[in-house]
């Protein structure tokens, strides 16, 4: 038998993340995870996952390097928290005009998603996961949805479509990234 949960509608999920965000901050309670990444689930939950190894971070850095070089006209960001249905999730790598990014950034968290979303693949990461995590952030905005292999073949995804071989919105970036 499967499983079918019903998550909240973003619009409704977003004052509810954006309380508990805060309040994660201000208390200090994730400073207390050093060692791990936060997140939350719909609930307010903390869900961590351990920081990842170097080649993540390098990818990481090369993805929001590029990105600035090849685009102009917005921000490019790291760790970006954003307030999804399924709670706060946070972004590996993002670009976000400054049309996007004007209205939130004074905001702890963001309620829209950046124009293109790009997740490092770690080890642990399922294709379930990754499905998920590219619904939640084409929910609330998300234009191209990114992933970095452990090789570095980039692999991208249009909102309402699916697998493309490049990016639209950033077309001369490369399909593999060397670390």
């Amino acid at each position: 038998m499967s499983l079918y949960l019903k998550l909240p509608e973003a619009v409704d999920q977003h004052a509810f993340n954006h309380r508990r965000w805060e309040e994660l901050i201000q208390s200090g309670e994730q400073g207390r995870y050093e060692t791990q990444r936060i997140e939350t689930d719909r609930y307010g939950h903390l869900v961590m996952s351990p920081w990842a190894a170097a080649r993540h971070g390098i990818y990481q850095s090369e993805a929001v390097g590029l990105l600035g070089k090849l685009l102009s006209g917005g921000r490019t960001v790291t760790e970006c928290p954003v307030s999804t249905s399924d709670g706060v999730k946070l972004v590996d790598a993002a670009w976000m005009s400054r049309a996007r990014y004007e209205p939130m950034r004074e905001l702890f968290v963001f309620e829209k998603a950046p124009e293109i979303c790009v997740e490092v693949l770690s080890p642990s990461n399922t294709k379930a996961e990754m499905e998920e995590r590219r619904a939640l952030f084409f929910e609330i905005g998300c234009v191209e949805f990114w992933t970095i292999g452990a090789t570095g073949k980039v692999r991208f995804f249009a909102c309402g479509g699916g697998e493309t071989g490049c990016s639209a919105l950033c077309p001369d970036f490369p399909k593999q990234i060397e670390a």
